[in-house]
């Protein structure tokens, strides 16, 4: 069995709307290879607690981090060691056994459509492409997710399990796919407990702000544009990642 982690990055409403991409993520991996990503993920936060101003029980929020707000700020963690945090914690990710997908809603290219379900779409699309992903042998996934979620996630899930049509790449008449692979309902999961969906929160910011870059859509904040930060840009070992 997989167990799938998800978080989100950026405002998931629309046509009212703070953010123009809303970005959901997954960091996903077999239950058998679970204890020893957590013992490793363990052993590195405390590393990073003996060598950095970064606390042992200090739960990541990339965001919050690179932006130097609280609970960081007190820290007073300077800019170019708040980029190689994030730089470390994606080369320690890249190391363990796990896959990650990240899906982004481009808000600017929708179609008129006032009706139109942001985070019901990217939930979709997110669980399509983890079951696309585990399409050979018996592989059904579990999603744990940060508690405010739950809700809309589950209806979701519930949803494309009974009915799911997928478009066709082609222009043909949309086909059914209902999803198989997924049990039970999403469960919930303090954010703060989990190092898997704090990994779940990074690829989220990363990927938002990568493509507000590559895309050219809105800007980033005043301190990611000025300074040591923005000279280097985002770090792109996790980006392209799953």
């Amino acid at each position: 069995m997989y167990l799938a982690y998800f978080d989100e990055s950026g405002d998931d409403g629309y046509p009212k709307t703070s953010s123009r991409l809303f970005i959901q993520s997954a960091v996903y991996m077999h239950h058998r290879n679970w204890p020893t990503a957590f013992d490793a993920t363990r052993k590195f936060r405390q590393d990073l607690a003996a060598e950095t101003p970064l606390k042992f029980n200090l739960e990541l929020h990339t965001r919050e981090l690179l932006l130097n707000k609280d609970p960081y700020h007190s820290l007073g963690i300077k800019p170019e060691i708040q980029l190689e945090l994030i730089r470390r914690f994606c080369r320690h990710i890249a190391s363990l056994d796990l896959r990650i997908i990240n899906v982004a809603i481009n808000k600017t290219a929708i179609r008129a459509d006032s009706k139109y379900q942001v985070l019901d779409r990217a939930i979709t699309y997110l669980i399509q492409r983890i079951e696309n992903d585990l399409a050979t042998g018996d592989n059904p996934f579990l999603i744990i997710t940060d508690e405010g979620r739950v809700g809309k996630i589950q209806s979701t899930a519930r949803r494309i399990q009974r009915i799911n049509f997928v478009p066709s790449k082609f222009g043909d008449a949309a086909r059914r796919k209902e999803i198989r692979r997924l049990i039970e309902d999403p469960l919930p999961k303090r954010s703060h407990e989990s190092y898997f969906i704090q990994f779940a929160d990074l690829c989220a910011c990363l990927t938002q702000l990568h493509l507000q870059n590559e895309l050219k859509i809105g800007t980033w904040p005043n301190r990611l544009r000025s300074g040591r930060v923005t000279q280097t840009g985002p770090p792109k070992q996790l980006v392209w990642m799953g």
